[in-house]
Order: structure tokens, then C-alpha cells, then sequence
């Protein structure tokens, strides 16, 4: 894998797409993932931005993934717990279940080739369908790469 182009898809993508003045996120995660890898092949948090994931909550989603109880258990990221809301053929969103803010608060989470990307969001309908937008986006320039 050509380490140099993810990253610069990544600094790119995120500069565009997370942040805190008008973004459509408010953080995101890029995690090495390949489910048909052999086990012991750990996932690692490729790229972050706008949070500072804990590589042990991270592990615990990673098995939450892969556990593929989508629609049965929640998840946690930082100190917020998220409940999937819908199921797609490669990304699931979920709804902070614990979130302090008025209007809520999402994450979105999709699958390619090679990663796990998770995009969190602050809002509701609106705020949810622009996020999906800018996670789609990374998606598919990671897959035009073939990554």
C-alpha cells in the first residue's frame, strides 16, 4: 500500500471536510482494516482528525465491527455511546445515545478495501445527509486507488 497518496487523499479530504466552522464533521477516523486478513493482523488508527481516539476504545469498536451485531449493540467513541440507526451494503449510521447537545450528534462509518472511516457529525436530518456527502467523497477516492 502506497502510505505517501492515503495521506495525502487524507490532509486534503480532511481539510475540506472536518472542523468546527461550516464542516460537515466535526472529526474523523481512518483505521487500517481488512477483515480477511489473518487475525493477528492488528488495526491501527491510520489517520485522525479533530479527536484523539484511544487505541483501546478503538480495538473494542474494531470488535464491535467485526462482531457484526450491527442492529443489537452499541458502540462507543470517546466518551459518547452510539446506536445504529441504519444499515448499508458498506456503512451503518448510528445516533449518540449520550450526547449533551441539542440537536445530537452522529457518526457514520463506512468500509473499503483496506480501512475503516468513521466521520462524526453534529445535527440532525440535514447535518447527518452532509456528512454521509464528505465520507462518501474519501470513500471514493480511496477506492479509485484501490484502496
Amino acid at each position: 500500500m502506497d502510505w505517501s497518496s492515503v495521506s495525502r487523499i487524507w490532509e486534503k479530504w480532511a481539510s475540506n471536510n472536518v472542523g468546527t466552522s461550516g464542516q460537515p464533521l466535526k472529526a474523523a477516523l481512518l483505521i487500517n482494516y481488512d477483515p480477511t486478513g489473518p487475525s493477528r493482523l492488528v488495526s491501527t488508527i491510520a489517520e485522525q482528525e479533530g479527536i484523539k481516539a484511544d487505541p483501546l476504545e478503538i480495538s473494542q469498536f474494531i470488535s464491535f465491527v467485526k462482531r457484526n451485531k450491527l442492529q443489537t449493540e452499541s458502540f462507543f467513541i470517546g466518551p459518547n455511546q452510539y446506536l445504529v440507526t441504519s444499515i448499508h451494503e458498506n456503512s451503518f449510521c448510528a445516533r449518540c445515545m449520550n450526547t449533551s447537545k441539542k440537536a445530537g450528534e452522529g457518526a457514520i462509518v463506512m468500509q473499503t478495501s483496506a480501512f475503516l472511516l468513521v466521520g462524526l457529525y453534529e445535527g440532525s436530518i440535514g447535518s447527518a445527509s452532509r456528512a454521509m456527502v464528505a465520507v462518501d467523497q474519501f470513500s471514493w477516492q480511496l477506492g479509485r486507488r484501490n484502496f
